[in-house]
């Protein structure tokens, strides 16, 4: 007997970890009411999703008795209805601590993944934690989560004598599903007990399938429901007040509208009419020496949310819109510039983004920015006068992305700027495929971009293409690729590019224990190789191999090590700025180490030291990252990083005669320095409740480049001492951001946000080395910019308000 029970326990289990599990929901007409106690008797009357599989760290173990979850699943004309009780034999462990809204801090927390067209293409996933906070975003196995979509929902969470409860109520506005009379969804759910750091969900997920979206299982019984009208509109206004040493304070008053629309069951407008984006993040500025721009973050709601399909092929960079204006006004000797805007104001811009029955994903967006002037002045006879600097300016982005065989996709993507005028215009096609074998385990991936740019004074084409092919199953995993990039190629209108004229190979290849070891939760190792030519010359200009370990222990502490070695000497061609002209980069070996402590524990820290040698007399980089983090209780929590790098007796270019007609012809300098950052970083929250949080983000940094001496650059690549040139180029960037934030979201969907921002910074050729010295001289009120904001945004359901009236 007890061998057949054991026979029949070990089918089961087998059963469960191979088929998709189906749950059966019901029609109610009874009202829920979401208090997190699921007391109404219509709870009692549809069958429990239960038997847990875990996900990490022993991917397959079935979960512990004493810590079952039972989901439950209701749905009327207007919702879906989610319980769950999540069973737990040390209540009084479970960790809560209280967070905004998309973070999950240190808590316990139970999701519910959706996909309306069981098609396992995209889950809309949302997720409540045991302190009643909420979290929700958009997943695809392409491009993973992404939290800054945001839907509006309810929910309830209680902690009781046996675990903790949760019910949910999920409005059909906030998914997306067909309009079939009958229909089945696909569905998971999915729990962490966050301190034991294990996740586990109803249907189980194979750590070994490259795919998240592809192992839901199936929820049967929705009927007659139809998909509602999704109109919303987020009316906002904000308010202003400036402040510095050099003007007198004054106050500025916004207002606009934000509108999103569903344009039938698979296609969103989205809509934004005067944009104000005065409370948006502030940008990690740095002392950038490279010959290539730096890159930022999007931090803006309106180009982070939803915008999956637009990162198809990687040709869109939203920052350009909005961004510094794209033309310097020529000065004469006497003329100075007096006034230059920073950024671009846009006037409005939209998006339409959704995907068919059929798997057609199709996006566009497009977004318009005003004419733009710099001022100029003569400071002889002291007269001013405007130059443009960006003409009226229309960026769009068309994506068309066909899935098929629920893991695969052939998509083109499209990107247009048109400058009105005789200002440059650009234009960007991509074809880019990810196709995946049945069982996921095998990838060939690539793209073909092309580019053209029309420019009155330079007209100029050039192509863009990768192939990469990957093993993306099991413990040993492999990838190989190659990629070329023709000297023309210019994608920079709408999107980001650095590099271009040379041809590249690259492989890697990896292995992971996917269930957990006497020793290790995880591991996981890789080894890289990366190799680069100039196309025009084939001289390489690259030679990287690396090797990284990345481990987590059985108490779920990180510690993780790696080397990266450049074996020989390499050509640089974007370094000396000028057309045909090289240098070159030396044999240079170098290293990491990291550890990072279970986040569980009320102080963890985070530690990071590195260094590298070059084969060049002195040549050195090192440095390390401290960060320390301390949870006070659930509601508060603080959180400091210090970041030291320093770099010693770099080369690296400073001047050459295109920008300085002091110079003989085709002359470029280099000069050797020591390059010293340091970055301080203070993140601190208050919660007062899940709805209400006080947040705290201050930054200061400070960086300069020491010239010790000057070199001419020869034309075969070497440097020569250069004992004439004496010009200061020397470069010292301070900065100093603080921001000061009250949240509260008093209705769902509406905010109150109040801010308090200073800023200052400091550039200039001149190096003083008194830390103290330069931290307290940029925090005086001579150079300090002060922003009090308040801005509050109300969301209207057309739904709900069709009803109230």
């Amino acid at each position: 007997m007890k061998k057949l029970f054991l026979v029949s326990f070990l089918f089961c289990s087998f059963i469960g970890l191979c088929q998709k599990k189906t749950l059966q929901t019901k029609f109610i007409s009874e009202k829920i009411s979401l208090d997190g106690k699921l007391d109404e008797t219509a709870w009692q009357s549809v069958p429990i999703a239960t038997n847990f599989i875990m996900f990490q760290p022993d991917n397959g173990k079935t979960v512990a008795e004493n810590k079952r979850t039972e989901v439950r699943v209701l749905y009327d004309n207007d919702a879906i209805y989610i319980g769950a009780l999540l069973y737990d034999d040390e209540p009084g462990k479970i960790l809560k601590e209280i967070n905004k809204r998309d973070e999950f801090g240190t808590a316990d927390f139970f999701g519910v993944f959706i996909n309306g067209y069981n098609d396992g293409q995209q889950n809309f996933e949302f997720f409540v934690n045991a302190a009643d906070g909420q979290a929700d975003c958009l997943a695809t196995d392409s491009n993973g989560e992404d939290y800054s979509w945001d839907a509006v929902w309810d929910s309830k969470t209680t902690i009781t004598d046996f675990g903790w409860v949760v019910e949910m109520r999920i409005p059909y506005a906030a998914m997306r599903f067909s309009s079939e009379q009958k229909q089945t969804w696909g569905i998971n759910f999915f729990r962490e007990i966050r301190r034991d750091r294990e996740k586990y969900s109803w249907n189980f997920i194979d750590s070994k399938i490259g795919t998240f979206t592809q192992q839901n299982g199936t929820l049967d019984g929705i009927e007659n429901v139809k998909t509602p009208t999704r109109l919303f509109l987020l009316p906002y206004a904000s308010f202003y007040a400036y402040a510095n040493a050099y003007q007198k304070t004054y106050g500025e008053l916004k207002g606009g509208l934000d509108i999103k629309y569903g344009i039938n069951d698979a296609f969103t407008l989205d809509a934004m009419l005067i944009p104000d984006f005065g409370q948006t993040k502030y940008d990690d500025k740095v002392l950038n020496l490279t010959p290539f721009e730096q890159q930022f973050n999007e931090n803006r709601g309106f180009f982070t949310e939803g915008t999956d399909l637009f990162s198809k092929g990687n040709i869109f960079y939203s920052r350009r819109i909005g961004g510094p204006p794209a033309y310097t006004p020529v000065t004469k000797t006497e003329e100075e510039i007096i006034d230059n805007p920073a950024n671009i104001n846009l006037y409005n811009a939209i998006k339409v983004s959704g995907r068919t029955k059929g798997g057609l994903g199709i996006g566009f967006l497009n977004a318009i920015t005003e004419k733009t002037y710099a001022t100029i002045k003569n400071t002889t006879t002291q007269e001013t006068y405007r130059v443009e600097v960006e003409p009226v300016t229309n960026f769009n982005i068309l994506v068309l992305d066909q899935r098929f065989h629920k893991n695969s996709s052939v998509s083109f993507v499209n990107t247009n700027v048109t400058r009105n005028g005789s200002f440059r215009d650009g234009n960007v096609s991509a074809l880019v495929w990810d196709l995946n074998t049945t069982k996921n385990t095998y990838n060939l991936s690539g793209n073909f971009e092309y580019s053209y740019v029309n420019d009155i004074e330079n007209k100029k084409d050039g192509i863009n293409s990768t192939l990469n092919i990957a093993e993306t199953s099991g413990k040993y995993r492999y990838s190989l690729g190659t990629n070329v990039v023709t000297k023309d190629f210019d994608s920079n209108d709408l999107g980001i590019n650095f590099e271009t004229n040379y041809y590249s190979f690259y492989g890697n290849s990896s292995y992971r224990i996917l269930n957990p070891t006497k020793i290790f939760n995880s591991f996981n190792t890789n080894i890289n190789l990366y190799t680069q030519f100039q196309k025009e010359t084939n001289k390489m200009q690259a030679d990287e191999l690396n090797i990284n370990v990345n481990t987590t222990t059985k108490k779920n502490h990180y510690v993780g090590f790696g080397i990266n070695y450049r074996p020989i000497e390499v050509y640089n061609y974007y370094e000396p700025r000028m057309p045909n002209r090289y240098s070159f980069d030396p044999v240079r070996l170098g290293g990491w180490f990291s550890i990072s402590s279970n986040y569980n524990n009320k102080f963890a820290f985070d530690v990071y030291p590195s260094a590298a040698i070059l084969k060049e007399s002195g040549r050195r980089s090192y440095g390390i990252e401290i960060s320390p983090r301390y949870r006070f209780n659930d509601h508060l929590a603080l959180n400091y990083n210090f970041n030291y790098f320093r770099q010693n007796n770099n080369k690296g270019f400073v001047d050459n005669s295109l920008g300085n007609k002091n110079l003989p012809p085709n002359t470029i300098i280099y000069a050797n320095r020591n390059v010293v950052t340091y970055t301080n970083t203070l993140n601190g929250k208050y919660s007062l409740n899940s709805k209400m949080n006080f947040d705290l983000s201050a930054r200061y940094y400070w960086s300069y480049a020491e010239n010790k001496n000057f070199y001419t650059l020869q034309e075969n690549g070497r440097l020569a001492a250069n004992d004439t040139y004496n010009e200061n180029k020397n470069f010292n960037l301070i900065t100093w951001n603080l921001d000061l934030s009250y949240n509260w979201w008093f209705a769902p969907g509406s905010q109150l946000t109040i801010l308090y921002r200073s800023n200052a910074n400091k550039y200039d050729n001149e190096v003083n080395k008194d830390f103290g010295g330069n931290y307290t001289g940029l925090l005086t009120n001579n150079v300090l910019n002060h922003v009090l904001s308040i801005s509050v945004k109300y969301f209207i359901d057309y739904n709900q308000a069709k009803n109230i009236f």
